[in-house]
């Protein structure tokens, strides 16, 4: 059962934060990562690469967690605990889509060492519990 975010959450969320996405390494322990992020409804949306490590994890296992820090109010946060599913189709254009937002340019135009990027994907979270005071 999903959960539904906030609409004030989805107001920050909608603006150019940062998102720290919490993945379980093969021996349980955490790794993150600072993403840039989508919404789609209640779900989130970030890009990777197959070769990166929270990739590796998430195909291992789906579990997550996300927070997210209000910039303009650093007390409000929201901890997004869920389950991740990946796909290829898209991960270019979302890319693409993200880039726009953050950096007012796309991917390829900001980071030109992107040309070597292995393979992009979609990952899609879908909320499981909302915590914190967003």
């Amino acid at each position: 059962m999903s959960a539904a975010l906030s609409d004030r959450l989805k107001s920050v969320l909608d603006d150019k934060v940062f998102i720290v996405v919490g993945t379980l390494q093969p021996d349980g322990s955490p790794q993150l990562s600072p993403v840039w992020v989508k919404r789609d409804g209640d779900d989130l949306l970030f890009s990777t690469t197959v070769d990166r490590r929270k990739y590796l994890n998430i195909e291992r296992d789906p579990r997550v967690t996300v927070v997210v820090l209000n910039p303009g109010s650093p007390y409000e946060y929201a901890e997004i605990r869920g389950t991740a599913e990946m796909t290829t189709e898209g991960g270019a254009e979302l890319i693409d889509e993200l880039s726009r937002k953050y950096t007012g340019k796309d991917y390829a135009d900001f980071n030109p060492a992107s040309k070597d990027d292995a393979q992009r994907v979609v990952v899609r979270i879908t909320p499981r519990k909302v915590v914190g005071s967003l």
